[in-house]
């Protein structure tokens, strides 16, 4: 028994790292595998494809509203068009997108921290708070410089796997396969096509890891005194963050499949955008940055008019399109 001990410990920190790494990639594909179909639906109602048309409803405060069907009924129209395989259009590229940024921003992680740091978080409660504060804005900037060292080389594959899903709209099937996707990408946009979205992207995560960062350290430092509940303020500050900053990830969506050959990406679905600026601005005066936050009460915000009593859709517009 003793020899089986002794090969126990003297397996190098480094490969148990690595089976961790590893053992939570394969976990968080699983996850993201099985709520795929989701994720699928929001990305359509992020892009603006509302091909179910809403139906009069009142809200909880009795006021008339148009009310569009929740992401599970969108999940059954995407299943009666395209059948079960089709809910998972675009997975391919999000998987290896997902490991290819998991893996970047260990790597980068791991060569931006000094030595010994993992010993030194043991005696925090001990530490000179100007030694506390300046610790945390070190970690705000290596989490910040490593995610975006993870996006920026994951984003190729995130835009396939966009653009993929965005064939639903019109039927197309120019993005089929990763290879032929990623010259389809090149045809159609050039090198800066592997980038489209990018940059919103990047600041809307960026504002979360520091808005997450400096709330969760002034309320457990300032405002919290008992300490069985400082460890869940990270977890309800970056759901607030990502909340805030969930206009940037509509926009960067938008972004990256406008006018790139596909019917989604092209008017009168989407006004073709000369930068994410533009992009914004057109999308906070329909008031439609926000589409998508919710997946279960949904309604429809754009342009409408009372008739006899009952709201209805005014047709033509830009981000509803109903069926024919």
């Amino acid at each position: 028994m003793r020899p089986e001990k002794r090969r126990s410990r003297n397996i190098p920190a480094k490969s148990k790292e690595t089976e961790i790494l590893w053992s939570d990639i394969a976990g968080r594909i699983l996850i993201n595998a099985i709520s795929y179909p989701v994720e699928y639906a929001k990305v359509l109602i992020q892009i603006g494809h509302e091909p179910i048309p809403p139906k009069p409803t009142v809200t909880l405060f009795g006021k008339p509203a148009l009310k569009l069907p929740n992401a599970f009924t969108y999940i059954k129209h995407i299943k009666s068009v395209d059948g079960f395989i089709g809910c998972y259009r675009g997975l391919v590229p999000k998987v290896c997108s997902y490991t290819v940024s998991t893996i970047a921003c260990d790597k980068t992680l791991e060569y931006l921290q000094p030595n010994g740091a993992a010993e030194q978080n043991e005696d925090e409660d001990d530490e000179d708070e100007s030694v506390r504060r300046k610790k945390c804005i070190n970690e705000i900037v290596m989490d910040v410089i490593s995610r975006t060292v993870a996006i920026v080389v994951s984003h190729p594959l995130e835009v396939i796997s966009l653009r993929m899903m965005a064939q639903f709209v019109g039927g197309e099937t120019k993005y089929s396969s990763l290879f032929g996707s990623f010259l389809e990408i090149y045809r159609e946009n050039g090198i800066l096509g592997y980038y489209a979205g990018l940059i919103p992207r990047v600041i809307g995560n960026a504002a979360v890891i520091v808005l997450t960062g400096i709330s969760t350290y002034a309320i457990n430092n300032y405002v919290l005194q008992e300490p069985a509940m400082k460890p869940y303020t990270a977890s309800t500050m970056k759901f607030v963050a990502t909340t805030v900053t969930y206009p940037f990830l509509v926009v960067s969506h938008c972004m990256a499949v406008n006018d790139c050959g596909l019917v989604a990406g092209l008017p009168p679905h989407m006004p073709i955008y000369k930068n994410w600026l533009h992009c914004w601005s057109h999308l906070s005066a329909h008031n439609q940055l926000k589409r998508g936050s919710s997946l279960l009460w949904r309604y429809y915000t754009g342009p409408q008019m009372l008739l006899n009593g009952k709201l209805i859709p005014i047709m033509g517009d830009h981000f509803y399109q109903p069926s024919s």
